[in-house]
């Protein structure tokens, strides 16, 4: 039986999955086959219909916009996905002879990893740029680095659900601003998340530079294509350490790797390297 796996989201022409899984795959020498499947919400519950009726699926990566969406079509939820309501993964597990979705969350472990890989220190002065589901993930990612507090700056403030829920749910403490209020907090903070899409920080980014201050803090801009963004290249100008969003995207995979093939002891140092190579990224040992 052939084996499967894939990445789902819309758009998803650029998604750099299938060479970071494919590229793990090969050096584990696990005939898993992985593609990229453009589904909107509105598909999404035919899709996964059609995939729980196929054999050898192993597991989904799930991007936007249906990470929220992908809680309503797996039987269960597990880890910190049910606190933050925010699904990125699904594996498939057999049950006496029932096949069972289950979703969780690798998005956490991918910000945790990527931050300490970059030097970031225990309990950091946090700010998060967006509210949604990449932001509800970065609030259990800070916390699981110490943190108890964080400012969130957001386009419009009453489009917080994700990162409020998040919080509450993690006795997190938050305090949730305008982007237009973001400039000075950010450039003081020792860890910045950006979970704006693409070019959505250009101002932002215009107004550090414009402080003519140094930004001594580690910022992740979890938008990774076009790189570097205009705040990543403003930040690093200012002295600042820059983690691209493919950082991110390489640590939750490693962690999906482990789900799909059920050989977590075996995605080691060298498997990392390689899925390094297949995106660009320099190669490094956990």
């Amino acid at each position: 039986m052939s084996l499967r796996a894939a990445v789902l989201g819309h758009p998803i022409s650029h998604s750099k999955s299938p060479a970071l899984h494919l590229a793990a795959y090969g050096q584990l020498g696990i005939g898993i086959s992985y593609t990229a499947i453009d589904v909107t919400e509105q598909l999404l519950p035919s899709l996964m219909g059609q995939i729980r009726d196929q054999p050898g699926w192993r597991g989904l990566s799930v991007t936007m916009p249906l990470k929220t969406a992908m809680l309503g079509q797996v039987d269960e939820v597990r880890g910190v996905a049910r606190t933050l309501g925010v699904v990125n993964t699904v594996t498939f597990e057999e049950d006496g002879g029932t096949r069972r979705a289950v979703g969780s969350n690798t998005d956490v472990a991918g910000i945790v990893n990527a931050l300490r890989h970059a030097g970031s220190g225990e309990a950091p002065a946090a700010v998060i740029l967006g509210g949604g589901g990449t932001a509800a993930s970065a609030v259990a990612a800070l916390k699981e680095l110490g943190a108890t507090h964080a400012r969130v700056f957001v386009r419009d403030t009453s489009r917080t659900a994700d990162v409020r829920a998040a919080a509450a749910g993690l006795d997190f403490s938050l305090e949730i601003l305008t982007l237009a209020e973001a400039a000075r907090p950010t450039s003081a903070a020792d860890v910045v998340i950006s979970t704006l899409p693409p070019r959505a920080a250009d101002g932002l980014a215009a107004e550090l530079a414009s402080l003519k201050t140094s930004l001594p803090g580690v910022l992740l801009d979890v938008a990774y294509d076009p790189w570097p963004s205009l705040l990543a290249s403003v930040w690093q100008a200012g002295g600042g350490t820059v983690v691209p969003g493919l950082e991110m995207l390489l640590y939750q995979a490693v962690e999906q790797v482990r789900l799909f093939t059920r050989r977590g002891d075996d995605v080691n140092a060298a498997v990392i390297d390689v899925m390094c190579a297949s995106v660009g990224l320099p190669r490094r040992a956990l």
